[in-house]
């Protein structure tokens, strides 16, 4: 497998540069990066060059990012999405969560903050890129996995789809979470989607119930024990510390 390839559009040059020029020094991991200054421009290299990732602003001439990631996600091309927002434009970020971004950055925000998203969203280690240390640090079954929860998290998932999804049996997958990730199969599901729920319960207009339906619990008393475990408070709770 190649290196990840990084989209970047932002209809502001010096933004777009500097995140541009940030990332290619300092993120080796990455393949190629490609930039977009609006749109339609971005809708283009996506259809052309696939990218792995995609740093999306909201506000742009043309086509602005909910529609690019509209028109990308009904093609089903649409490039794991990490929005980029002005304070003022808040209200548009959580929209784009709503259709499928994985990720906000507000505007201004620090160019080491935009590498951890994109780590975050590819599943890379914050300590270790890939080719760096131990080969035994990373296996691409449990990779695979991983991926697939990203995909269907909001899915009645089960460690027995995981599995056929890798063509391997559950008590083997089950092991290589153990091995890999140090954690059930489970208790990594519910992480992943307790991550998820903070980012819809920015969303005020999103009810608690809601907001466990759409990160794949079906009864939000067991939600909200899930999210209490993982934090330390209950959805509302959280909701007063944002």
């Amino acid at each position: 497998m190649g290196k990840p390839i990084l989209l970047i559009v932002d209809d502001e040059a010096k933004i777009r540069n500097g995140i541009y020029t940030y990332i290619h020094l300092n993120a080796e991991w990455l393949g190629n990066i490609y930039t977009a200054e609006n749109g339609e421009e971005a809708l283009e290299m996506i259809y052309k060059y696939r990218p792995d990732v995609m740093l999306l602003d909201v506000q742009m001439p043309v086509k602005n990012g909910f529609e690019v990631m509209a028109e990308a996600i009904a093609a089903k091309v649409c490039p794991k999405t990490i929005i980029l927002s002005g304070y003022d434009e808040f209200e548009y970020a959580q929209k784009a969560i709503r259709l499928g971004a994985l990720d906000y950055i507000l505007k201004p925000c620090r160019p080491d903050e935009i590498i951890k998203k994109i780590k975050e969203v590819l599943n890379i280690k914050e300590e270790e890129s890939p080719g760096e240390g131990d080969e035994e640090e990373t296996n691409p079954i449990i990779e695979a996995a991983k991926r697939y929860i990203t995909e269907h998290y909001k899915e009645d998932l089960s460690l027995a789809m995981v599995a056929e999804n890798a063509k391997v049996t559950a008590p083997y997958i089950s092991t290589l979470f153990t091995k890999y990730e140090h954690s059930g199969f489970i208790e990594y599901l519910n992480q992943y989607r307790v991550e998820r729920a903070k980012l819809f319960l920015r969303d005020y207009g999103l009810k608690t119930y809601e907001v466990a339906y759409k990160v794949g619990f079906k009864d939000e008393k067991y939600f909200s024990k899930v999210f209490k475990k993982i934090t330390g408070m209950s959805p509302s709770e959280f909701r007063k510390t944002i």
